[in-house]
């Protein structure tokens, strides 16, 4: 296909979707960040990402979602990214691919519900490089969407809300059904519907039947496929969809995830073409060399990945996504509940049933795991959290289909209480959806200029207004070290530290080559000075170590 056929983001949104309309085929979406959140537990690094972009941006695939999610969070605090920088130099890298970033609604990028203006501001910003917006919520409470939508609109990029799939009382057709229709009502119609499958659920007939109702109330709706292939079975749901009319699916590199995340792209690609579909723009061999790089940068990850490797047709009944359910067994493998995880996924089960059978994902999925795993520790609903009681209350939207048993609402929302209220009475005088008043934000720069003691980017105080502590950590580690990003996953991720003489070498995105070489380290009783020649300059750092450190250290 002619390069002038292919989708680029330098298009509008609405020529972008009419493309879609108009044009026969599948289009696939190389979705990194589920990759990363997944299988990785959020840890890929710029590094390996730009290592392959200019084979993915040769591959032709519809869009790339490299942002969203938990990753924001996780690069300021785990990987000292800047996700701003980190998006620039993926569009710079990637510049005929759309990016696509996911927002969770009301919550964008945390865990609790923004003014907004916050809303507005980040979505504006970052605009100037996410092309597609994929965003949900994870009670399907679509209004919770529309401050974020009408930002998208305004902005001009492409907006795909998403229904959230699951099994069970209450997920019937019908339901998803009124559901887009609630979504084009409230967002408008020129849109893609994402059919989110974040649990990896239900049969390809099942879902076959799902795309099938949907297209049959709305026959010119642009719908898209989110699945994850936890259970191994993702790529005969991707077939299902496919064949009754879905448009964009969302893959993996097969060198690279499809455990956990998204089933392999190569995989899906031979099958498409086995049973006659089109994909327009795409080309093999890039698909292919991108997955020969990546079979072995994975390597660098392998501390990472899941403690336990394979598909888990259990997801069907305790229905964790496959970023929670990494996580899930990290915390329980750190709690020394390994042994007795089969409780912890037992009482999941219960809880998600007791707690109105909603969708497990963040941050429902946290929520729900936390409520299990203190159940079995501490006994059934004796120590709630705050976010299971503002989950109770309303704060993050209704229960679907039905409310919590009474007993449950009086134990977690009479928990910890002073002023003798019952429960009922709390539910009557504080329940339901909060007006947030917007977030006055130039006290917030303020605030933030005062603590930096210099002049704030509007990206910093983006970041800040909804990650404070972490932002602000990232902002002065990154003034006193650096991009530190820079550097290899090999060598970022060590621990021990490297031997006196020792040097380093490393491309940078542009592909200049650097040297760090260690000249001298000297310790003390509560810190430790290194020495060394960066690029050829001198340089020396002193580290103050904690109180278990120094104590090691002597």
């Amino acid at each position: 296909m002619p390069e002038r056929d292919r989708i680029s983001p330098h298009m509008p949104a609405g020529e972008i979707l009419d493309f879609l309309r108009h044009t026969p085929g599948v289009f696939l979406t190389n979705n990194e960040r589920d990759v990363s959140q997944s299988d990785f537990k959020c840890r890929i690094m710029p590094q390996t990402t730009l290592k392959v972009a200019p084979y993915r941006d040769a591959a032709g695939y519809f869009g790339f979602e490299i942002f969203g999610g938990a990753t924001v969070h996780i690069d300021l605090m785990k990987k000292q990214i800047n996700p701003f920088e980190k998006l620039r130099l993926v569009r710079k890298a990637m510049p005929n691919t759309l990016i696509q970033g996911l927002c969770r609604g009301r919550n964008l990028f945390g865990y609790r519900p923004y003014p907004d203006n916050v809303i507005e501001m980040t979505v504006r910003l970052l605009s100037k490089y996410i092309d597609i917006w994929r965003m949900y919520d994870f009670l399907n409470h679509i209004p919770n969407l529309v401050v974020a939508a009408n930002a998208v609109k305004e902005a001009g990029k492409v907006l795909m809300p998403c229904l959230c799939f699951s099994t069970g009382v209450g997920h019937t057709d019908d339901f998803y059904v009124q559901k887009a229709e609630e979504v084009l009502s409230l967002l408008g119609e020129n849109i893609i519907l994402c059919i989110k499958n974040h649990s990896a659920l239900g049969s390809p007939a099942r879902i076959a039947e799902l795309v099938r109702a949907i297209r049959k109330r709305f026959p010119d709706l642009l719908i898209s496929y989110h699945g994850h292939n936890t259970d191994g079975n993702d790529l005969a749901r991707l077939m299902a969809a496919v064949q009754e009319g879905v448009k964009v699916v969302e893959v993996a590199d097969h060198g690279y995830g499809g455990i956990y995340s998204q089933a392999p792209a190569l995989s899906l690609i031979q099958n498409l073409h086995e049973y006659g579909f089109k994909t327009p723009g795409l080309s093999i061999a890039p698909v292919l060399d991108a997955s020969d790089i990546l079979r072995r940068e994975r390597r660098l990850y392998e501390k990472f990945t899941n403690p336990f490797q394979g598909f888990d047709p259990t997801v069907k009944r305790h229905k964790l996504p496959g970023g929670a359910l990494s996580i899930a067994l990290e915390q329980a493998e750190k709690a020394g509940l390994i042994e007795r995880l089969h409780e912890v996924f037992s009482e999941l089960i219960e809880v998600r049933k007791e707690l109105g059978n909603i969708c497990v994902v963040t941050p429902g999925s946290q929520i729900l795991w936390s409520t299990a795993l203190s159940n079995v520790l501490n006994g059934r609903y004796e120590k709630p959290s705050d976010d299971l009681k503002r989950l109770l209350l309303g704060r993050y939207g209704p229960f679907p289909f039905y409310d919590p048993h009474e007993w449950i609402l009086q134990k977690v929302l009479q928990s910890g209480r002073t002023d003798g209220k019952r429960w009922d009475e709390i539910l009557a005088d504080e329940a339901g959806l909060q007006e947030l008043a917007d977030e006055d934000l130039k006290a917030r720069l303020v605030q933030l200029e005062a603590q930096l003691k210099r002049p704030a980017t509007d990206e910093e105080l983006c970041m800040y207004v909804q990650f404070p502590r972490d932002a602000l950590d990232f902002i002065k580690f990154e003034e006193r070290f650096g991009q530190t990003w820079l550097l290899p996953p090999d060598v970022w991720f060590r621990k021990g530290g490297f031997p006196d003489g020792a040097r380093i070498s490393f491309a940078d995105e542009t592909g200049k080559t650097h040297n760090i070489d260690l000249i001298s380290t000297q310790r003390t009783a509560d810190s430790v000075q290194t020495s060394f020649l960066v690029d050829y300059h001198f340089q020396t750092y002193t580290t103050q170590l904690s109180k278990n450190r120094a104590k090691q250290n002597l």
